[in-house]
């Protein structure tokens, strides 16, 4: 990679109400030296128009309120799509264990989980770029 540093899209799906999470998040990896874009509330479509025009490496999506099955596959298929798949998603925010696998079958590179390291985030996405 030719970038100094990376560019990570934090977005949480669709309508969820939560923030907390999201922030807590985006502030570690700004504070780790990564850009950092932060979207809030969006749809998959306008989370990765989003992420080609930043010219993203790192998507990173939040969840509570259990539409992660639907709309993060949906994320990476939209990626596919529009020759983008080269850009990482991650997922963290409260998801059942037993989605974690199929999640992963969709193209989720990593599920991280409430009381996740935010380290354990960081080297993550430093590691896998």
């Amino acid at each position: 990679m030719n970038r100094k540093h990376l560019r990570v899209l934090i977005a949480r799906l669709g309508m969820d109400a939560h923030w907390r999470g999201s922030i807590v998040v985006a502030r570690a990896l700004r504070d780790a030296g990564m850009e950092v874009i932060y979207v809030g509330n969006q749809m998959p479509e306008n989370i990765v128009d989003t992420a080609i025009q930043e010219d993203v490496d790192v998507i990173g999506l939040s969840t509570l309120s259990g539409n992660h099955m639907i709309l993060a596959p949906e994320v990476v298929r939209n990626l596919k799509i529009k020759g983008a798949e080269d850009i990482m998603v991650i997922l963290g925010g409260t998801v059942p264990p037993g989605d974690i696998p199929r999640l992963k079958e969709s193209g989720i590179a990593e599920v991280f989980g409430p009381g996740t390291p935010l380290k354990e985030i960081i080297r993550f996405i430093s590691g896998s770029n």
